[in-house]
């Protein structure tokens, strides 16, 4: 068995790991990478491998930075099957669309200045006909349910509680009549938090790939969500101000729409309206609904008593170009949840452009944001905001809640993998920045891990 790390290795985005064994070739994600624009415009046009010697993708979830790169793989020539829960391949059926046409817009967003200038335009990463056929090429499989990929090579998904149908992959490989277990958790959810259900934590793995995004720190205590965004809400109105949320479409969206219905049921929000700015978030909320099959006990009995349990009356899902660009320049105080979640692209950047320089308004960070993302230069609170080519000042105030986190922080890694019954002969730690890598590395060799390594872009193991 052999591992490659290609993308997601010391670094959050572009997660991608090449896993040979058997006589196959397996792709384990295959996500768009984010950051610098150039690096990233580049990185994600090439790749180190054949895209025709691939034998099959296992997908863990939906998520852009795991599924993203997905189109221009099967248009550069990958034939084979895309394995993914039924949820997420119904999820990557409107995400995978949604990031071809904003390929689309961008380029031809940034084309327009390059002819005025006599530059040559670019080319987008790719079309909407290459989304299209890639979702011809998905696999939905149950959870739980082991199914033969290939003759020695067997998978079966468990629930990682990070979005709906988010999996860790279990994948069985028999070679020279030596059967051995590689898990790769995706992306680990947190326990008891709304809508999905928890993580189910492995219990053997002769190879373990896990992530490791928050493997330095912990969140906030649970408690604190709701107070905190009212808190935010509340001195932004005072101000005469909007409050902005950068949030991924899929999953962020759908817990900060759930707190939210709370406030309003309390009673404790403001009379002010709250808008969903993404017919992708839209749409994917449509998903959601389709798959009550993945909520947890505590949404199953709030739909005994709602019908809804994404929808009341304050809010509104903006799907319309027209209603989106009137969105943009309201003056009233309003809440606008917005995609992308780490401002690199969509309709987030647009409301950028009159939020940023109102000091009356806040910039609320829901989330991890990259190194050289947008959205992380605002977290850093910077002078000023590129977007479209512009420089705009940032006057509005940037504050955060952290207790939205989809991931699991380092006691709650820690603790879904205490239930392995051994520790794994390798264990690899990816999808994390070096700092939390290294230190969920460290903590884990305290543990009696025998050999966890945390490898870097092209680093190649035999296992």
């Amino acid at each position: 068995m052999k591992l490659t790390f290609l993308g997601a290795a010391r670094t959050v985005t572009g997660s991608c790991h090449l896993l040979e064994a058997a006589g196959k070739r397996l792709l384990l994600d295959c996500g768009l990478r984010q950051g610098k624009r150039k690096q990233s415009f580049e990185a994600n046009r090439k790749f180190e491998f054949s895209p025709s010697s691939i034998d099959a993708v296992v997908l863990s979830h939906a998520h852009i930075d795991h599924s993203g790169n997905l189109p221009r793989l099967c248009a550069s020539g990958f034939a084979g099957p895309v394995y993914s829960t039924a949820a997420t391949a119904d999820l990557c059926g409107w995400m995978l669309r949604d990031s071809a046409h904003i390929q689309e817009m961008d380029i031809s967003y940034v084309n327009k200045r390059r002819r005025r200038r006599g530059q040559r335009p670019f080319e987008p990463l790719y079309r909407k006909a290459d989304a299209e056929k890639a979702l011809t090429q998905f696999r939905g499989l149950p959870y739980d349910e082991p199914t033969q990929l290939f003759p020695g090579v067997d998978l079966r998904f468990e629930d990682a509680g990070h979005i709906l149908g988010s999996a860790s992959c279990h994948i069985e490989i028999e070679e020279h009549g030596e059967p051995r277990k590689l898990v790769f958790t995706g992306d680990v959810g947190r326990s008891e938090r709304p809508i999905i259900r928890d993580p189910v934590p492995p219990r053997d793995a002769d190879v373990l790939i896990c992530e490791s995004t928050y493997g330095d720190r912990l969140h906030e205590a649970d408690e604190d969500v709701r107070t905190r965004l009212l808190e935010v809400v509340r001195d932004t109105f005072r101000q005469g101000g909007k409050v902005l949320i950068p949030a991924f479409s899929v999953g962020r969206t759908q817990h900060l729409i759930y707190h939210l219905h709370c406030l309003v049921e309390s009673g404790d929000l403001p009379p002010v309206p709250i808008f969903v700015d993404s017919p992708l978030a839209a749409n994917v909320t449509n998903v959601y609904r389709a798959h009550p099959e993945c909520y947890d006990a505590e949404t199953r009995e709030l739909l005994t008593h709602k019908s809804d349990a994404f929808g009341f009356e304050r809010l509104t899902y903006v799907r319309d170009v027209a209603a989106s660009k009137a969105l943009v320049t309201l003056r009233a105080p309003a809440i606008i949840i917005a995609a992308s979640g780490m401002c690199e692209a969509g309709r987030v950047v647009h409301h950028l452009k009159t939020v940023a320089p109102d000091k009356r308004s806040t910039v609320l960070v829901v989330g991890y944001m990259a190194p050289h993302t947008l959205g992380r230069r605002i977290v850093e609170r910077v002078q000023t905001l590129r977007l479209f080519g512009v420089e705009h000042d940032l006057a509005a105030r940037v504050e955060t809640v952290g207790g939205l986190s989809g991931h699991g922080d380092r006691d709650e890694l820690i603790a879904y993998l205490s239930h392995l019954r051994s520790p794994p002969e390798r264990t690899f730690l990816v999808h994390g920045d070096e700092k939390p890598a290294e230190s969920l590395a460290s903590a884990l060799r305290e543990q009696g891990y025998p050999a966890v390594d945390v490898p870097r872009p092209g680093d190649s193991f035999e296992v």
